[in-house]
């Protein structure tokens, strides 16, 4: 992915990506021949975890001079305007505290992906059973990604439908299934005749309305790039079936 592609799939801008560059809080990626960054789906999820933390109130550099443009007021109105900025301020450490005191009584609220909302932690915990398998794990770390970069009701949908699937009866176990399945396909080549059937659970654990309508699968797209070639071949090639499998709608 480019710098641009990279922001526009977390929702930050380019120049808080190049910040975090500056601060050391994101690894710079390899440079292609032509002298442009090319980002991975590892540089995602680590944005996406900066993001959420910023978002809870963990400022990179929270000193700030309040009377710095100041002079020349009046001092009641340098004084009126301080006591409104301590109110907005206070109103948003109300709401963060809010919000942490919610992470922090939830239980799994602090996962290793974290912090994530109250309903993506009782999703994981539904699988904790799948504590020991890697591709659950970046399962887990996709999840995070796409619940912080979507909008708020997208959001709301997509918990929806994923915590529907998993207290439906047998959800559970066909998602442990398929990702047994998925890890076993960790040495395998794209070929491997396991892959189709690895394809196919997963499909089945994908609810309807998962991918919204229209939506490119096209080998091109920055992001389906990044995401396949954070898999080894066959796992790749596996997520790649399902995703073509549940667009055309022939889960089994």
């Amino acid at each position: 992915m480019r710098i641009g592609e990279l922001a526009t799939a977390v929702g930050v801008t380019t120049r808080t990506v190049r910040h975090y560059h500056h601060l050391g809080l994101l690894p710079e990626p390899e440079r292609r021949a032509n002298g442009y960054r090319d980002y991975t789906l590892r540089h995602a999820v680590v944005l996406a975890r900066i993001r959420r933390l910023t978002e809870l109130g963990l400022g990179l550099a929270e000193v700030r001079d309040v009377l710095a443009d100041d002079a020349g007021k009046d001092l009641v109105e340098v004084l009126t305007e301080l006591d409104e900025d301590l109110a907005r301020q206070e109103a948003a450490l109300r709401d963060r505290r809010a919000r942490l005191r919610a992470l922090l009584g939830t239980e799994g609220g602090l996962t290793a992906e974290g912090p994530v909302s109250p309903e993506l932690a009782a999703l994981f915990r539904e699988v904790a059973d799948l504590s020991d398998s890697p591709m659950a794990a970046k399962d887990r770390e996709v999840l995070a990604l796409i619940e912080t970069a979507a909008p708020p009701e997208r959001r709301e949908e997509l918990m929806g439908l994923l915590t529907g699937f998993m207290e439906a009866p047998g959800g559970v176990e066909r998602a442990l299934a398929a990702y047994a399945l998925l890890d076993e396909l960790a040495e395998a080549g794209p070929d491997d005749p396991r892959v189709d059937e690895a394809a196919r659970a997963l499909a089945a654990c994908l609810p309807a309305g998962l991918l919204p309508e229209g939506v490119s699968l096209h080998e091109g797209d920055s992001f389906l790039r990044a995401m396949y070639a954070d898999f080894p071949p066959a796992q790749a090639e596996a997520v790649r079936r399902t995703l073509r499998i549940v667009m055309e709608g022939g889960r089994s």
